[in-house]
């Protein structure tokens, strides 16, 4: 596996890293186990909190550098990478100002007399993390585990390798002892070697359903506790009493951000009939009125995919869907340019018997579906192996509420595209994978809540 940055815009070459060896992961292990046996893991609440504190003002006061590192290296709009940025912060300062709060012990009442429970560190924990969102993912599993004390050893994708080395280098310094968040270029293989390792406590993975089932069967193996965000093929909703120009204007942003890379990303319309011709007519003119350019030009509004396997990936996924029976309504083919872009486009009349109804388009590639009524939106809706996000459009936010709690799914946002925030929690079910990261939930994922009881009169 070759960490290098490569240019999306033009797969020009920038820069290559060596990998780490197995000495040096070693090495990293030592440092991160020393460090969670040491006071900073146990006792040093404050100070780790402090350190976030100054973590969330140095990213802050780098980023424009950290948003042209990560538009240039994954092709991330430039705007987009800098409210990327912006989130990161406000992760770190959310758990700074809140993670007291939510490690307080917890009192239960019981006949066997006072009891309560307490979060403690567990140790530290493997974190692989998605190019996609390439500071936002780190700092997900980097600022409750921080505020909590497990050090994390990370292994970043292979063609983020900048974002991950500025990211530690920040986190460096903030004010973080040696061994609290460690970058690692590293194997798959080495990362199996970790999780087999009695010093390594858990794994937090975000990435391709492939990549979670194996890195899950490793940690089961070994009894060690995993955390999971998949892959996601979310719904957008379109009911008939819906705003239709605000739905088809939130529905374009909601597919082609990132140009269309974001597991939350709206990849199946589903459409109310009343509404399906108005909706698909004005979200073609939107998908037609995107500008392809460099992510660095602020009036582009399509960037380039990641890599060109991700173009060859996706350019196979449409050229099959079509050949089983799907509609080309737009586009469906990579643009004649010498970076790693894809037309914006929208496929129709996607039987079940079509792979594409399963799959997840990771690009600009829309899907719409036309439906007759409620209950028919939330069967379609739930044929899917996977329940991440998804969106539904309404005036009636009772019948949109109704909607939400039947939708399979870890996340719904009503006349909004699915979102995200520290204080919500964020994951999914079925094939999207298990656990939560952000708010209060994400922080106790790799906690021991231990019980402790002082027997009382009634005990005895």
């Amino acid at each position: 596996m070759a960490y290098q940055t490569v240019n999306p815009f033009n797969n020009q070459l920038i820069k290559e890293f060596d990998s780490h060896t197995d000495d040096q992961v070693e090495q990293a292990l030592v440092k991160a186990d020393a460090l969670y046996h040491s006071a900073w893991s146990q006792d040093d609440v404050e100070s780790r909190l402090a350190v976030l504190h100054k973590l969330a003002d140095l990213i802050e006061n780098n980023l424009e550098r950290l948003a042209k590192t990560a538009s240039e290296e994954m092709g991330k709009l430039i705007g987009q990478s800098r409210g990327e940025v912006t989130l990161c912060a406000s992760i770190a300062r959310y758990y700074a100002d809140n993670a007291q709060a939510f490690l307080a012990p917890v009192k239960y009442e019981s006949s066997l007399g006072e009891a309560w429970v307490e979060h403690h560190p567990v140790g530290p924990i493997v974190a692989v993390e998605p190019w996609n969102f390439p500071f936002y993912q780190l700092m997900r599993v980097l600022a409750p585990n921080y505020a909590v004390g497990n050090p994390v050893l990370a292994k970043h994708a292979s063609i983020v390798p900048q974002c991950a080395q500025a990211f530690a280098d920040l986190v460096r310094e903030a004010g973080a002892p040696e061994g609290a968040w460690t970058n690692l270029y590293i194997s798959q293989e080495q990362v199996a070697n970790l999780l087999a390792d009695a010093r390594i406590h858990g794994v937090a993975l975000t990435g391709s359903e492939g990549a979670g089932a194996s890195v899950a069967a490793q940690a089961a193996k070994h009894i060690k506790k995993s955390t999971l965000e998949l892959g996601g093929n979310d719904v957008f909703i379109v009911l008939d009493d819906c705003n239709l120009e605000q739905a088809v204007k939130v529905g374009a942003q909601a597919r082609l951000n990132n140009a269309g890379q974001v597991c939350t990303a709206a990849k199946r319309f589903i459409v109310h009939r009343a509404v399906s011709e108005a909706f698909l007519d004005k979200l073609t003119q939107h998908f037609q009125a995107v500008k392809i350019g460099s992510p660095l030009d602020e009036s582009t509004t399509l960037g380039p995919l990641s890599s060109k396997e991700a173009l060859e990936k996706l350019t196979e996924q449409v050229n099959q869907a079509v050949k089983q029976g799907a509609t080309l309504h737009l586009g469906g083919k990579p643009v004649n340019h010498e970076g790693n872009f894809y037309e914006a486009t929208i496929l129709t009349k996607i039987s079940r018997d079509n792979p594409a109804y399963f799959e997840e388009f990771f690009g600009p590639v829309a899907q719409v579906y036309v439906v007759d009524s409620d209950e028919a939106a939330v069967q379609l809706a739930n044929d899917s192996h996977y329940g991440l996000g998804g969106a539904i459009f309404s005036q009636d936010i009772a019948r949109a509420k109704r909607m939400a709690s039947r939708i399979e799914t870890g996340m719904v946002y009503i006349n909004s595209l699915t979102n995200t925030a520290p204080e919500l929690p964020f994951g999914g079910v079925k094939r999207s994978g298990y656990g939560r990261e952000l708010s209060d939930l994400g922080i106790k994922e790799f906690v021991n809540q231990k019980l402790i009881v002082v027997s009382g009169p009634s005990a005895k």
